[in-house]
């Protein structure tokens, strides 16, 4: 294929290929050739055009496929119009006479119609320039079209829409000839050559101005009959053409000289209506014929007519545009309306049509209104609607007011105003529904009066009407949840007083149970107490029934209507009333078959009506009950549910009879009746009715085969039963469409209805399954089959196999013994039948019984696949392969395929070929390869067929089933790829493009070849780039066809390769053709576009972005219309998508494909994502509320940008979006909060404003987040305050997010003050809309959430600007202060309890701030170099924020600890709910217990912390602050005052026991059973509330005293521990442990202490033991608080060092490791694990002490050793602090000491020093890198810290004073500096049994080494540190000796520091170093000299080198002597500060 890319085509290649490849070949070339001309230079061209144009003529002849010749076509356009054009004459006139050629063999035929494109192409591009030869080319064209066929007059209505184009006006004298040739085409038989022709008449009207003016009639009339038996395409082509054609005469374009001529007048809107009117009521047949067809009686209108007409209105008000549709709108409203008036009868006469008609003028409203108009316009046409409401029914009131009731009924007028006012009641609720809360302002308008117009209309005589306005009133609830309440109060009221009017009772009745299935779209939900009410209601109404005739059908019907719809309110309601409800449906039942019998004998035909009225109700209430309430669902329920179905089923086998009897009348109650039965029994588990089931079979057999069934209703029942993959190959109609509202009807036969809400007023409270359309249930005898179809399938599979082989034979009866039409009804619904009985089985894993079933279900099926009906084609293929599967046997599916096999080879008839083709496809599908000789057998048949030309019918479906085939192969089709892939390219290079269908199997097999091939294509091999290049091509040859689906198909082969082979698929050219689809009418078509973005934008988001922007600049008009997308990118173009597509699916792939799009790129292109957003929210801000933004913006420097983008714009023309929907808006707002997000991980200067203005200098497209601080303040007020309720917790939630992400930043030029600070009025007036009284709930709490923020985040320091938000909490908490009772009665009462625990939580998050603040504020200032304002602020602010909530305390503390007792109480397990209050808690009722502890869970933590934090500031038992805050008035008692005073008062100490426990338990239930939801916020909440608690004395003892209690909690923080990661929660829980442990100690220390004071005179060995381990020093698990601590520490230190776990390391082959730093979090969890572990042993008896010690002493070492890593300077690191410091505790326990225990104790300290000596020794001969100094510093503060026979014994004593020995001889200095620091405070301790010993061993190498400067001056200030360390110690030395020695000291240390001295010659040339010494040793020598003169004078008189050397000295010193002596003072101070640090720190 490569030798195909060159400019001139490669003959020598081309010769040498076979017939397909040089298809291929040519395609391939001809592709690479239109890429290649546009790149090549003009003279580069011109040079090789003669050749290239002889190439492409010679092409002509070789009779080239349509793809071919449409690639050939445009690339001698694109030659000629960059070339030369002298040869294009004769160009053209080759063409013409290929055209004229009298050759009409079939093999001719693609020359010539390559001829008629190549014209087309021509003339499209070059245009003018040829146009003196256009006339003859069309002349000769239009004589060509008289003899062409089909294909011919396709390409030429193609060709002359180009050539139109091309010309222009200048091709005005072939307009009427055009237009001409056009209309014949126009009612073509062929579907292709009708959409050519509309699409070349739509060229033509452009320019031919007489089709919108002189010829407007005839145009439409060609319309209406072009409509007439036509396809979905030709529906949109037509009616986009009829559309375009009568907008333009209304604008009429062009009044220029030659309309003047024409006298031509523009048409007024009435006479188009009036036009578009005619088709739609009278159809094709026009003005004239209608008389006639009435006589015939053929008088209906055809559905296709009517369709297209409808969708014709709708292009015909798009193309006027929405300005246009909101100026006349009440004109276009009232025609619309006026379609279905009783002015046409004929449209509303039989029920079917009324139906059907109603869902057209239903589409034409939505599709205008919803699509075109903005909110504001939508609300204005809203009232228009309502206007005609009232019109309407001031009619009906007119007539129904006249007394006689005859003509009351009778009236037209009623009759006419019916169809009209369901429509409008319907588009109104549709309206609503999708403006949502932005629609509160058009239902407070009190002069519109919209509620009162519906409920008005409720009581109208027509049912149809009474139920649309009850499924309107459902709308408006819906989309306004705080009408829901009064609405049904209303209705309630209005059934109660007007009980007696039978209108009445249906109509509010059905409003009732209409707003009842709003209720579970309303999350806030409505009163508990509502369900009772109904209830009592629907009971009344129920027994009331029998005492008046004239409503005892109403009233039944309305009891069980209530009933069935208060089910859906689920089982929290229905719990209460399930008793009752099971009570009627038992007496709705006769008890046994005989008073079945006398209640037949007894009834007359009304009474009948009435009883069967009622049953069916009671069905329909338990189905309802059933499938709302499965919960419920009990085995007891079950039983009580059981006992009066026999009795329902006996009288199914009745009904019959009692039809006989009483005739018609209970016709449609008899069939609503089995519908309703058949419906529960579809939901009841089959072992329910077992008893039944023949009974029941024979029923449903006689249903399914009974003679009164007159209609082949094929497309309702078997869609479900076929494969929906399959269901692509049937109607078009059966795939979704934008237009599958009014298309559906024509699935249906003329005489069927389509779904409508009067059929079944039940389905009003149930949900639309598609989207939130009306529902549209069936007419009774159609959904009673659907329903006995289902239950067929079930029954039958659970009836015995005799009983079950004989239902088989008898339906195989029943379809031999009819004939015609009937035959064909009775055979649809028995194979539906079979095919619904075999899926069941083969989903329930079952079988099919003996081998003698086989035959019936085979005879049935096998009838079936040879119907001329494709739907049961279809089905019957899907039901054979589902016997294979379910019969499971492999020599009966060998027969199965062979049987098709047979039929495929002897059959000629497309039928048979079709059924059996698609037989074998689902064979494979089910049972996945059958063997390889029958895949070989298949495909060779399949290949046959699908090459039979001359049925596109048999092509297709043999290609659906290949693809099938490929799908279920998998590996084993390799062999086969090849020649198929092969196959499939010549068939899509050669089918004409009029057989689309054929071209959509292609494009199936395409896809399935792909999926097998996989990830192989990505390989290099020949064979395989071979069939990459192949698939390409399929896939241009695909994206190039005309048909939407076929290019969808392509677009997802595309898709498939990108995801497999993503080098080789060109991004530009994919995403230039998803840019060009996405706004397609055809809704496939877009979402394959997006589900294709989507995939793209995972991997390479911004790729994508740069070439859609790319396209929309380099785009010519005609590719993308959209010229805004130019500066919006295609993000922008999404985005308006989104607020336009109303399909769910597509949303939500927009949504998905937008947000990976923000992921991967916001954080580079921010200022554009940003401005996106902001578009979208600022489009629709109502210019009112953007201005108080502006007002209240004092603080704002930029004062200007501020007004510019606030102003109100004179056009909206530079605007990018227009009026976006509430919808969009949400998401916007979501997407800002994204967009912080991102950038939270992306450069820290996104936070951190001083740096972004930094960066932003330097470069300026750098771009930061915190620059954009004012745009997010403004977005998020924007939305904050919208009508629309989503889109204000929207707003609020964007806030809180910037709130907490912007709080801490600093502003850079005013120090002390945040960047956020000049925002406060914004946020003020953001939140202060959320505290109105009618703000619903969930935005009141959402606001609370974001005053605590804002208040906690500490922005504000001012409190008087505080106060501003503080003042919305305060009042909030004065709402709530009543309680559950107080809040609004519109929502359910858990709403309320949301509300008011936000508020305690908002509180909660302030008290806990603010207490933090006072907290911190209590340290010292460290620095005073603040000014002096903003330490007054501060501190005002800290202390006054407390300030601000003490006022309140004392309410909050109340309420929190209320709260936490609902809390409490509603996480106790079910087992305790009996024991529960009946009324429920403070803020919950009973009854929705459930729904409330959503809310408790949300808010119980930070009340927990701040009900702890308040308790412990009243210090539980403080008398001082107590007494004031507490909620009872007690006098709080202290704990310490022992046992009498405690039994005085007894109250207050219950009041603070009850507290402390209900917060523990709390806590500990909390804790102990983490949930995998349970967020971080509540686990830290948690743990700090008890940490508060244990802060206090008071709590403590409770702990201390209470050992289970504590080694309960200590479990409960082991398993935190263990389960969550997070090193915050590890550090609170350690913390809570340390204070456990605490507890226990003061306990001890108490117990020992009052033991003493009470056997004072005592001995003292008889004091008893306290502490654990008592007398033996055992400690049991589970029993003891110690043992439970040290599992948890052991916990800690394992994970973080995992060396420390013996058995990890005695195990053989595990080295031992290098010491290892620890992350910063590991080392603090360490630490706070050593502090704890060193506090155990004061809580043990001194025996307990023993037993724990040597595990205490192992983990602290190991910490020791395993972390000693050396650090620069010297340091320690953290953990090797901690052990020290652990260690020194330890080591000075009292237990060292104590009697009982200094023996043992002394044994394992002495152990404990060895460990720690014997770590220096290499490891198995490795030498460890352990941190010496670490090591001497434990050795120093054991000598020092132990008592001191631990260390004295000597060989201890001798290893440690070696250890230091040695480690003075380490080089390193470091070390050497920190030996001798740690040397001094050993040889300066007080014991000399500790001291001496080291003295006398290390002096001398001391002095030695101090001696050695003389030879080695140093070098550097550590050297110099060194001696100067060693020089401290020896004169520390001097002042510990005693007399007798000090003498000879001082003598050894005066030569050392005189020989430091420099004389004055030396000073002027030494270092700096040795100047330091010379002063260092000259002031020691100062010093000593005094102390020691007589010494002194000694060694100088001695030694008079010394004495010279000296003096020398002193004299060069003599004059800076006075300055240096402060300096020198000051470098003796660090050295001192130094040692005593690390005194301090561990020694």
């Amino acid at each position: 294929m490569e030798l195909a890319h060159s400019l001139l085509l490669n003959e020598e290649a081309y010769s040498q290929l076979g017939e397909v490849q040089k298809a291929e070949f040519i395609f391939d070339w001809l592709r690479y050739l239109e890429k290649l001309l546009l790149a090549t230079s003009r003279s580069d061209v011109k040079e090789k055009q003669k050749t290239l144009v002889e190439q492409l003529l010679s092409l002509l002849n070789s009779s080239p496929g349509p793809p071919t010749r449409k690639l050939l076509a445009k690339n001698l356009g694109i030659l000629y119009s960059i070339g030369d054009t002298f040869s294009v004459y004769e160009t053209i006139d080759k063409c013409n006479d290929l055209i004229r050629s009298k050759d009409d063999s079939p093999s001719y035929l693609p020359t010539k119609l390559a001829a008629v494109v190549c014209l087309g192409s021509l003339y499209k591009k070059l245009g003018r320039i040829l146009g003196n030869t256009f006339t003859d080319t069309v002349g000769n064209i239009l004589k060509a079209m008289k003899s062409a066929e089909s294909q011919g007059r396709y390409e030429i209505m193609l060709s002359l829409q180009n050539i139109l184009k091309g010309l222009g006006a200048a091709a005005a004298p072939c307009h009427r000839d055009v237009y001409k040739a056009a209309r014949s085409c126009l009612t073509d038989r062929s579907m292709a050559v009708r959409c050519a022709a509309a699409k070349c008449l739509l060229e033509l009207q452009s320019e031919a101005s007489f089709m919108w003016s002189t010829d407007l009639d005839s145009v439409a009339t060609l319309c209406f009959k072009s409509f007439e038996g036509s396809n979905y395409d030709v529906r949109i082509s037509v009616s986009k053409l009829l559309g375009t054609v009568l907008a333009n005469a209304i604008i009429s374009k062009h009044p220029g000289k030659a309309a003047s001529r024409q006298s031509m007048r523009r048409a007024s809107l009435e006479e188009v209506l009036e036009l578009l009117a005619t088709g739609f009521l009278r159809g094709s047949s026009g003005f004239l014929r209608a008389s006639g067809d009435m006589l015939k009686g053929t008088s209906s209108v055809s559905r296709d007519v009517r369709v297209g007409v409808t969708q014709a209105y709708v292009v015909f008000i798009s193309t006027l545009g929405g300005t246009w549709l909101e100026k006349n709108f009440a004109a276009f409203l009232s025609h619309i309306l006026s379609l279905v008036s009783q002015s046409h009868p004929k449209v509303t006469q039989a029920q079917s049509d009324a139906v059907c008609s109603r869902r057209c003028v239903s589409f034409i409203l939505r599709a205008t209104i919803g699509g075109l108009l903005g909110e504001k316009a939508q609300i204005a046409a809203a009232k228009d609607i309502c206007q005609t409401i009232w019109k309407l029914k001031k009619v009906v009131d007119a007539v129904m007011s006249d007394g006689n009731v005859e003509t009351r009924l009778g009236s037209t007028d009623v009759a006419a105003s019916q169809h009209m006012l369901v429509c409008a009641l319907q588009e109104l609720g549709n309206l609503i529904h999708s403006l949502g809360t932005t629609a509160a302002p058009l239902l407070q308008d009190s002069s519109t009066g919209i509620l009162d117009s519906v409920i008005s209309v409720i009581l109208h005589p027509s049912i149809s009407v009474r139920l649309a306005a009850a499924w309107c009133l459902h709308c408006i609830a819906v989309a306004l949840p705080s009408y829901l309440t009064p609405l049904l109060d209303r209705c309630l009221e209005k059934l109660t007083v007007l009980k007696s009017s039978p209108e009445a009772v249906t109509g509010f009745s059905f409003a009732v149970a209409a707003l009842l299935g709003a209720v579970k779209h309303c999350p806030l939900g409505i009163p508990h107490g509502k369900g009772k009410i109904i209830m009592t209601l629907a009971e009344d109404l129920l027994c009331s029934a029998t005492q008046n005739s004239r409503l005892s059908a109403q009233r039944t019907q309305a009891g069980w209507l209530l009933i069935a719809a208060l089910m859906t309110l689920g089982p929290a309601v229905i719990s209460h009333h399930l008793a009752r409800v099971l009570l009627l449906w038992k007496c709705v039942f006769p008890v046994s078959p005989k008073d079945l019998e006398t209640e037949k004998s007894r009834g007359d035909s009304f009474t009948w009506q009435v009883t069967l009225e009622g049953r069916a109700g009671a069905l329909c209430a338990i189905k309802s009950f059933v499938s709302h309430c499965g919960d419920l669902l009990t085995e007891e329920v079950i039983q009580r549910l059981l006992p009066p179905l026999p009795c329902a089923v006996d009288l199914l086998t009745q009904l019959s009879s009692i039809l006989k009897t009483y005739g018609s009348p209970l016709k449609t109650p008899s069939v609503v009746y089995r519908q309703r039965l058949y419906e529960l029994l579809i939901l009841l588990p089959p072992a329910t009715y077992e008893g039944n089931l023949c009974a029941i079979l024979k029923e449903l057999a006689a249903d399914l085969t009974a003679p009164d069934i007159q209609v082949a209703a094929s497309t309702f029942l078997l869609p479900p039963l076929c494969h929906p993959d399959d269901l692509l190959l049937l109607n078009p109609l059966l795939q979704e469409t934008d237009h599958r509202f009014i298309e559906e009807q024509l699935l249906l036969s003329n005489g069927i209805a389509c779904g409508s809400l009067e059929y079944d007023p039940y389905s009003v409270y149930e949900n639309d399954v598609e989207g939130n359309s009306v529902p549209k249930p069936l007419p009774p005898a159609l959904s009673v089959i659907s329903s006995a179809v289902k239950l067929f399938g079930v029954v039958c599979a659970h009836v015995g196999e005799a009983q079950r082989l004989l239902i088989l034979e008898q339906l195989l009866d029943s379809i031999k013994h009819t004939k015609g039409a009937r035959q064909q009804v009775v055979q649809l619904h028995v194979v539906s039948s079979v095919s619904s009985f075999l899926k069941y089985v083969a989903g329930s894993k079952g079988n099919l019984g003996p081998e003698e079933m086989r035959r019936p279900a085979l005879a049935l099926v096998m009838g079936a696949l040879e119907s001329p009906n494709p739907l049961l084609r279809c089905a019957a293929a899907e039901a054979w392969a589902r016997l294979a599967q379910v019969v499971d046997d492999g020599p009966f599916t060998a027969s199965l395929a062979q049987v098709s096999f047979d039929k495929l080879k002897s059959a000629r008839d497309a039928v048979t070929r079709t059924g059996h083709s698609l037989a074998l496809g689902s064979l494979h599908r089910y049972l996945g390869g059958i063997s390889s000789q029958h895949l070989n057998s298949c495909v060779g048949i399949l290949y046959t067929l699908s090459q039979d030309s001359t049925s596109p019918d048999v092509q297709t479906w043999a290609l659906h089933a290949l693809s099938l085939i490929i799908d279920s192969a998998g590996s084993l089709y390799y062999m086969h790829v090849e020649p198929t892939l092969s196959l499939t390219i010549m068939l899509l290079l050669n089918v004409p493009p009029t057989h689309a269908e054929v071209h959509q199997s292609l494009g199936r097999c395409l896809i399935a070849l792909i999926t097998t091939l996989g990830p192989e294509l990505q390989g290099n091999s020949t064979s395989i780039s071979a069939l990459r290049t192949s698939c390409l091509l399929g896939c241009a040859v695909m994206q190039d066809n005309p048909d939407c689906l076929v290019q969808a198909q392509a677009i997802s082969c595309l898709q498939q390769l990108h995801m497999f082979a993503p080098r080789y698929v060109n991004l530009s050219s994919l995403v230039c053709c998803l840019c060009v689809n996405l706004c397609s009418p055809y809704l496939l078509l877009r979402r394959a576009v997006l589900a294709c973005l989507r995939q793209l934008v995972q991997r390479e988001a911004a790729e994508v972005s740069e070439h859609a922007l790319t396209l929309a600049k380099d785009s010519r008009e005609e590719l993308i219309p959209d010229a805004r997308s130019r500066r919006i990118g295609l993000e922008g173009a999404l985005l308006t998508l989104l607020d336009k597509e109303t399909d769910h699916r597509l949303c939500h792939d927009i949504k998905e494909t937008l947000n990976h799009m923000l992921t991967s790129m916001a954080v580079d292109k921010l200022s554009f994502w940003l401005k996106l957003c902001k578009d979208v929210l600022a489009a629709s801000a109502d210019f009112t509320t953007v201005t108080c933004v502006d007002t209240m913006q004092e603080e704002e420097g930029d004062k200007g940008d501020d007004a510019s983008v606030l102003t109100p714009r004179s056009g909206d023309r530079f605007h990018p979006f227009t009026n976006p929907r509430w919808a969009t808006r949400v998401f916007a707002a979501e997407c800002v909060c994204r967009i912080i997000n991102q950038c939270e991980n992306a450069h820290c200067a996104h936070f951190d404003i001083a740096l972004a203005q930094e960066m932003k200098r330097k470069d300026s497209r750098n771009d930061f987040l915190v620059l954009h601080l004012a745009d997010l303040i403004r977005m998020a007020f924007m939305a904050a305050t919208d009508h629309s309720d989503q889109l204000r917790l929207s707003g609020l939630e964007t806030l809180l997010i910037v709130i907490r992400r912007f709080a801490s930043i600093p502003e850079p030029e005013f120090p002390g003050h945040v960047i956020l600070e000049q925002y406060q009025a914004n946020v003020g007036a953001a939140l202060r809309p959320a505290f109105t009284s009618e703000t619903p709930p969930d935005v009141t709490a959402k606001a609370c959430q974001v005053c605590s923020a804002w208040i906690a985040s500490g922005v504000v320091s001012d409190l008087n600007d505080l106060r501003r938000v503080h003042h919305l909490l305060v009042s909030s908490l004065t709402k709530i202060q009543a309680g559950k009772e107080a809040l609004s009665h519109l929502y359910n009462e858990s709403a309320s309890t949301m509300e008011i625990l936000a508020v305690l939580k908002a509180w909660a998050e302030v008290y806990i701030i603010a207490v933090e603040r006072h907290k911190n504020h209590k340290q010292p200032l460290k620095t005073t170099t603040f000014s002096e304002e903003s330490v007054r602020n501060g501190s005002y602010s800290s202390d006054g924020l407390l300030d601000l909530v003490h006022t309140d305390l004392g309410t909050l503390s109340r309420l929190w600890l209320a709260a936490l007792q609902d809390f409490a109480l509603l996480t106790l397990p079910s087992e305790f709910a009996s024991q529960l209050p009946l009324e429920g808690g403070t803020f919950y009722t009973a009854e929705t217990s459930e729904n409330a502890k959503v809310h408790y869970y949300n808010s119980w933590a930070l009340i927990l912390h701040a009900t702890a934090l308040w308790l412990t500031s009243t210090g539980f038992a403080d008398p001082d602050e107590g007494g004031s805050n507490l909620s009872r008035p007690v006098t709080p008692t202290s704990m310490c005052q022992g046992s009498s005073s405690g039994a005085t008062i007894k109250s207050p100490e219950d009041v603070y026991t009850d507290r402390f426990h209900l917060i523990l338990g709390i806590c500990v239930e909390f804790l102990c059973s983490l949930r995998s939801e349970a967020t971080m916020e509540s686990i830290t909440a948690c743990l700090h509330a008890l940490q508060a608690l244990l802060d206090v004395p008071w709590p403590r003892s409770k702990i201390g005293s209470d050992q289970d209690l504590g080694i309960e909690l200590l479990n409960v923080l082991h398993r935190v521990i263990l389960t969550r990661e997070s090193p915050l929660v590890q550090l609170a829980s350690l913390e809570v442990v340390r204070q456990i442990i605490c507890a226990a100690q003061e306990h001890v220390k108490e117990k020992r202490r009052s033991a003493e004071v009470d056997d004072g005179a005592a001995e003292k060995e008889t004091l008893p033991e306290f502490g654990e381990g008592k007398d033996t020093g055992g400690l049991v698990p589970g029993k003891s608080l110690v043992f439970a601590t040290l599992e948890l520490c052991v916990c800690i230190l394992v994970r973080q060092l995992p060396e420390l776990n013996p058995k990890l390391m005695g195990s053989p082959g595990v080295k031992a490791t290098k010491p290892q730093m620890l992350s910063e979090d590991g080392s603090r969890l360490v630490s706070a694990a050593l502090v704890i572990l060193s506090e155990l042993p004061a809580v043990c008896s001194p025996e307990g002490s023993i037993s724990i010690l040597p595990t205490i002493l192992y983990l602290t070492i190991g910490v020791l050793r395993e972390t000693a890593v050396k650090l620069p300077g010297g340091q320690l690191s953290s953990t090797v602090a901690a052990s020290l410091q652990a260690l020194k505790g330890i080591l000075s326990s009292p237990m060292a000491r104590a009697e009982k225990s200094q023996a043992a104790w002394t044994d394992l300290l002495r152990s404990a020093l060895t460990t720690v000596l014997d770590s220096w020794d290499p490891v198995d001969g490795i030498h460890q890198e352990l941190d010496e100094v670490s090591l001497l510093t434990a050795i120093t503060v054991f000598t020092l810290s132990a008592s001191p026979e631990v260390t004295i014994i000597p060989c201890l004593q001798k290893r440690c004073m070696e250890k230091f020995k040695a480690t003075l001889e380490i080089k390193d200095p470091v070390v050497q500096i920190k030996t001798y620091q740690l040397l001094l405070s050993i040889f300066q301790c007080p014991n000399p049994a500790v001291s001496y010993p080291y003295i006398h061993f290390l002096v001398s190498s001391i002095v030695d080494k101090l001696q050695e400067i003389d030879t080695k001056k140093p070098e550097d200030t550590t050297e110099l540190q060194i001696f100067q360390e060693g020089i401290k110690v020896l004169e520390a030395l001097v002042t510990v000796a005693e007399e007798q020695h000090r003498s000879q000291l001082v003598a050894c240390l005066l030569p050392i520091l005189i020989s430091f001295l420099l004389d004055e010659n030396a000073l002027g040339s030494a270092t700096s170093i040795m100047r330091n010494l010379h002063d260092f040793a000259l002031q020691n020598l100062m010093q000593i000299g005094p102390q020691y003169s007589a010494v002194f004078k000694s060694v100088m008189a001695s030694s008079p080198a010394l004495k010279a050397r000296l003096e020398a000295a002193i004299k060069g010193n003599q004059e800076s002597v006075r300055v240096r002596i402060p300096t020198s003072k000051h470098t003796k101070h660090p050295g001192k500060n130094l040692s005593i640090q690390l005194k301090t720190s561990f020694l």
